[in-house]
């Protein structure tokens, strides 16, 4: 499968992985009037950010074994103490033989990066035959929410097939992994215009943000999409699979739509093979994408009417599309330091290794932005630190969700709800008021038509899937979903 596409070349699996033309330098998006919620002041726009501490991997992080033919389209998470990577390669050992999906983990981002039992890198997933992506599984986005990993893909039949689509497989361990929808694609090229480059609709990047899934990917057929195919297209839906509920990013904001195939009018970056970020410390959404000197970092208001800050680049070599260092929600972890000035953008990205004709390798590079103010005013704190959990003073974990600080008994389950959990406590979410307190063996409910919750005095509080509820030793109780509306709500701790 390919990594991306030049004009003229009729592919949807790549041979060599290098097919990504260089991109022109330009941060692409389209401006607009910042919508603000009425209680909070106007924020200013298009604001210079400052950058600091530069830094790039003295090697090769990652890499397939021997036989690997390249090694490119990364997604990078921080999950559970350690960094846990998926990306694309080609394993002559694994059938059927195309492009497979590898995994590897590390402690440290400059890695080396290796296989969950110390060995070479593990491939995942692989083609299904008979199905979309009969041949290729490749550009891997993944995320988790709750216990549950979901890993977008691109999927194509064979080497010629006409043009990409994206999948869905959901693993509760990030290693084995099942396909959702039936094995069907779940975004399909949109064929509003005909170009030569016949790629189709591919590498996803996945965003899970107050209840929605985001989807950020390549169309080359999209209406929006450049002379040559590049272009970057929104969905987003309630639901993982996108088959119900869904809105398109258009012109005029998000629209509901009846599924994900309508016209794609709106592109929110000139190129191929992205990421995308949700930044709480900086209340925006980034998107990293490779330009001439570097992976650019173009940001979004939450709503994708503005552009917040200036571009940044992370300097340095490239060949292939980065993948920006998340949490498993795919949000931007807190900076290490000063977590009301800094956040820290790291990103790992193919490189060529040995000169021209050589295999793409995985190398790690990043950077500092400073001067978020993520502390300034209750409205911010709220922002930077929705989804982390930390130590409370009780020996317990405190999870600030919606504002306020729900306290957990076990550390497990506030690792399933949060997005992020913190070794010490911060003194900024102090400012938030307890709200309930989570004890081992609380009710759990679940409701056909409503999902997951738990009962906290006396009110309930979504969470996002049974994982919890066994690390909490609590027994789910089958409800109706009259049953569940006659709760008082609580808020959803589930991100």
């Amino acid at each position: 499968m390919v990594a991306v596409l030049a004009v003229g070349v009729v592919l949807a699996a790549c041979s060599d992985g290098l097919a990504q033309p260089q991109a022109d330098g330009k941060g692409g998006g389209i401006g607009g009037a910042q919508l603000t919620p009425p209680s909070e002041q106007p924020r200013p726009t298009d604001v210079e950010l400052a950058t600091s501490d530069p830094r790039a991997g003295a090697g090769v992080v990652g890499a397939g074994d021997q036989d690997a033919v390249y090694n490119y389209g990364p997604t990078v998470m921080r999950d559970g103490g350690k960094l846990r990577m998926w990306w694309c390669s080609q394993y002559g050992s694994a059938q059927p033989p195309g492009d497979d999906i590898l995994y590897a983990q590390s402690p440290s981002l400059d890695g080396p990066f290796t296989g969950p039992s110390g060995g070479g890198p593990a491939a995942v997933f692989s083609g299904a035959p008979g199905g979309f992506d009969g041949m290729h599984t490749c550009d891997p986005s993944v995320i988790r929410v709750g216990s549950t990993y979901y890993m977008y893909y691109t999927g194509a039949a064979g080497d010629h097939a006409l043009g990409n689509s994206i999948g869905l497989a959901t693993s509760t361990d990030g290693l084995t992994w099942t396909r959702a929808a039936g094995g069907k694609p779940i975004i399909v090229p949109s064929h509003d215009v005909h170009r030569a480059n016949v790629y189709g609709a591919g590498q996803p990047s996945a965003v899970y943000l107050d209840g929605w899934f985001y989807v950020l990917f390549t169309d080359t057929t999209a209406k929006a999409a450049g002379w040559n195919g590049a272009g970057q297209f929104l969905l987003r839906a309630k639901n993982a699979a996108f088959s119900k509920g869904v809105e398109t990013l258009g012109e005029q904001g998000f629209v509901p739509k009846p599924g994900t195939t309508s016209p794609r009018t709106r592109s929110l970056v000139d190129g191929f093979s992205t990421d995308l970020m949700w930044v709480g410390s900086l209340d925006a959404f980034v998107i990293a994408h490779e330009t001439d000197t570097g992976t650019t970092l173009t940001f979004w208001t939450r709503d994708f009417s503005a552009q917040p800050y200036r571009p940044v680049v992370v300097p340095g070599a490239w060949k292939e599309g980065p993948g920006l260092v998340r949490r498993p929600d795919g949000h931007a972890p807190l900076s290490s330091g000063d977590v009301c000035d800094r956040v820290p953008f790291d990103v790992v990205r193919a490189t060529i290794v040995g000169g021209a004709g050589a295999p793409t390798d995985l190398r790690h590079f990043g950077l500092d932005v400073r001067g978020s103010r993520a502390c300034d005013g209750d409205a911010r704190v709220r922002t930077a630190f929705e989804g982390v959990a930390m130590p409370s003073p009780q020996r317990t974990i405190d999870l600030v969700a919606d504002g306020k600080l729900v306290r957990v008994d076990r550390r497990s389950v506030a690792a399933v709800l949060a997005g992020e959990v913190l070794n010490q406590r911060l003194k900024v979410v102090d400012r938030f008021p307890q709200a309930a307190r989570l004890s081992a063996g609380a009710r759990m409910v679940r409701a056909p038509g409503r999902g997951m919750g738990v009962v906290l005095d006396g009110r309930l509080f979504a969470v996002p899937d049974a994982g919890a509820a066994a690390l909490n030793d609590s027994a789910v109780e089958e409800i109706s979903d009259q049953a569940w509306d006659g709760f008082p709500a609580g808020f959803s701790l589930a991100g």
